[in-house]
């Protein structure tokens, strides 16, 4: 199939008269050009220049192809023209998150972001985040927040507790709280996404309480299914409270986890409070 570079390589060719002024022109070398034009009359099924010592001239076919050619990149250029003054295509924002964060809040953030600029949704591990970010992979991630992270461009989003998480039709359900005894005899949902998975581990161990697991996964939308379904309790921050499913305070279980938006240090206006991503994400964790 003949394509636009063989047009182009022959209209050069025709203009110069000459394979080494050709190449020059078109920034290739001449064995290149030559190959290029080879196969063009490979394909034209006959000669379209006749070769001679320091030029070349049109044969016949040649002659007649050459009007073909011009028109045809006339044409190309006018179609390239018709999107000079097109505006730039919108550079999606590259967002980060930890999978821990309700999959609805993020839908809610990519809708309200959407309506200002594309967006790209990263998941990975507070660590993978924080390397991607360093490293100029994303634009701002949203994670846990860290002491140190005052000294970079941040703000706080969200400050919550973990609760007991259970299906609204379990024994507990009705309780103001629960003590750890309470979930002795549950069965246990183990979301591996948790990020105080072990300390939470410690803390029923230490209590007494070594409950039997009907799931381990890092998939929360799935923990929490079974959690409605009532196939066990899990533990999770408040967020993660859907439709369907209960959430008690656990005696003495006081663990909290802060949420932020971080921003690499080459936007730091991406964490200002009026910034349109600072207002979206906010409106995603109503």
């Amino acid at each position: 199939m003949i394509k636009r570079a063989h047009l182009r390589q022959f209209l050069a060719l025709v203009e110069t008269g000459n394979f080494t002024r050709a190449a020059e022109r078109l920034g290739v070398s001449q064995p290149t050009l030559s190959a290029a034009i080879a196969e063009l009359e490979r394909m034209a099924g006959t000669l379209l220049f006749q070769r001679e010592r320091r030029q070349v001239r049109l044969t016949e076919a040649g002659a007649k192809l050459v009007s073909h050619a011009r028109a045809i990149e006339r044409e190309f250029r006018a179609a390239e023209a018709a999107f000079d003054n097109a505006p730039a295509p919108l550079v999606p924002m590259r967002l980060g998150m930890i999978p821990s964060i309700a999959t609805p809040t993020l839908a809610n953030i990519a809708i309200a972001w959407a309506e200002v600029q594309p967006i790209t949704l990263a998941e990975g591990t507070d660590a993978e985040l924080r390397r991607k970010l360093g490293e100029g992979q994303i634009d701002a991630i949203i994670t846990l927040l860290r002491p140190e992270d005052a000294n970079r461009p941040s703000v706080m989003l969200l400050e919550e507790g973990y609760r007991l998480l259970m299906g609204q039709g379990h024994r507990l359900a009705g309780a103001a709280l629960v003590d750890a005894r309470d979930v002795a005899s549950e069965t246990m949902i183990a979301r591996r996404s948790c990020e105080i998975l072990s300390e939470t581990s410690r803390w029923f161990t230490q209590r007494g309480v070594r409950p039997p697991f009907f799931l381990r996964s890092a998939n929360d939308d799935r923990c929490l299914e079974m959690v409605r379904a009532g196939m066990g309790v899990t533990t999770a921050p408040q967020s993660l409270v859907r439709e369907g499913i209960i959430a008690v305070p656990l005696v003495d279980y006081d663990f909290k986890r802060t949420l932020g938006l971080i921003a690499g240090r080459d936007r730091p206006d991406l964490t200002d409070p009026d910034h349109p991503l600072v207002r979206a994400c906010r409106k995603g964790f109503v």
